[in-house]
């Protein structure tokens, strides 16, 4: 039997290139070889934009059409709609009498969003507990492995903190979790910045059209000491370079426009234009299938309900050993 994995993105808005090379990538490999479930965490969105439904609505629909449009296949993978599952909700609330305030509050991973977010003490309940709604997720489908980032890492290790404490006070229902980190390299956002992404301003979309891409490559932080084409570049933090070291197939011409930036005679404009081309040619056909899929929106949601459906009948069963475990089977 192949084993379970549970991977998803919370939608507040289009997928961008540090998905495409973060996590997509990996899905197209991972629904060949376990049994797939991707979830859109459209209740773990809302616990930062409950203010704002109608952009996560938008964002299900917008986050399906990309992965449909990459190549996830529904056939294979089963996409998800995690609000529509209300046992997941059930079993987050029975494992929340199993976390300490405390513990939760000390997860690295929420102190910082909360400090980059700048909630403070007015941080959501909700927002402070989805370490708790995320091992409910994992655990409601009996996933066994999770791919995450490093920044994740403490999630996982809040799951099997869970998974421990409730075989140990209910009898042996779920099995650790084990995360593993994909090795693909981080997207930088086209400013500089450590991490592409969506509330920044600082991506690329997978629906980017031709014009969107250039102008953002155009505006790409470079060598702001390299105001001449003769004058000698740096490479090291050069987003530029950056880029192409992820996305250009040529590792061989990297290296040599590399040595010749750092020499001089090489206009940030002539690698500019080069990355242009080369994130057209991985956008392009991706955008193509978006705009195609997008014309059939009726069969977007067919997808979805087909696969929240089967991916509930999972978690019910999961649910139905949990209320066994914790003598709640009232009526069996």
């Amino acid at each position: 039997m192949k084993e379970t994995i549970l991977t998803g993105d919370r939608p507040t808005g289009r997928l961008h290139l540090g998905h495409y090379i973060g996590s997509l990538q990996n899905r197209l490999k991972m629904q060949d070889e376990y049994r797939q479930f991707i979830m859109i965490a459209d209740a773990q969105a809302l616990t930062d934009n409950a203010d704002n439904p109608e952009k996560i609505r938008q964002a299900v629909f917008d986050v399906a059409l990309d992965y449909l449009a990459v190549g996830i296949d529904p056939q294979k993978s089963t996409i998800l709609i995690q609000s529509q599952i209300p046992e997941l909700a059930e079993l987050f609330g029975y494992f929340m009498n199993l976390v300490s305030l405390a513990r939760v509050e000390q997860n690295p991973t929420v102190k910082t969003e909360i400090k980059q977010k700048k909630f403070g003490r007015g941080v959501p309940a909700g927002f402070v507990m989805y370490p708790v709604s995320q091992a409910a997720d994992i655990l409601g489908f009996k996933a066994t492995v999770v791919p995450v980032g490093e920044d994740q890492l403490p999630m996982i290790e809040q799951t099997n903190d869970i998974v421990d404490r409730f075989n140990a006070v209910y009898g042996n229902v779920f099995d650790r979790v084990k995360a593993v980190v994909p090795k693909n390299a981080r997207v930088p956002g086209i400013d500089g910045g450590a991490k592409m992404g969506k509330s920044l301003g600082n991506a690329i979309y997978l629906s980017d059209s031709p014009k969107e891409i250039s102008e953002k490559v155009m505006m790409m932080y470079t060598d702001p000491e390299h105001l001449k084409v003769g004058d000698p570049g740096h490479v090291k933090g050069n987003v530029v370079f950056t880029y192409l070291d992820i996305f250009d197939s040529d590792k061989e011409e990297v290296e040599k426009l590399k040595k010749q930036y750092k020499k001089g005679g090489l206009g940030d404009v002539v690698l500019k234009k080069r990355l242009i081309g080369i994130l057209e040619n991985i956008i392009g056909p991706i955008r193509a299938r978006r705009e195609e899929l997008a014309r059939n929106p009726n069969k977007i949601k067919e997808i979805l309900e087909n696969g929240t459906l089967a991916a509930r009948e999972k978690v019910q069963e999961t649910l139905e050993e949990v209320r066994r475990a914790m003598k709640l089977n009232y009526f069996e």
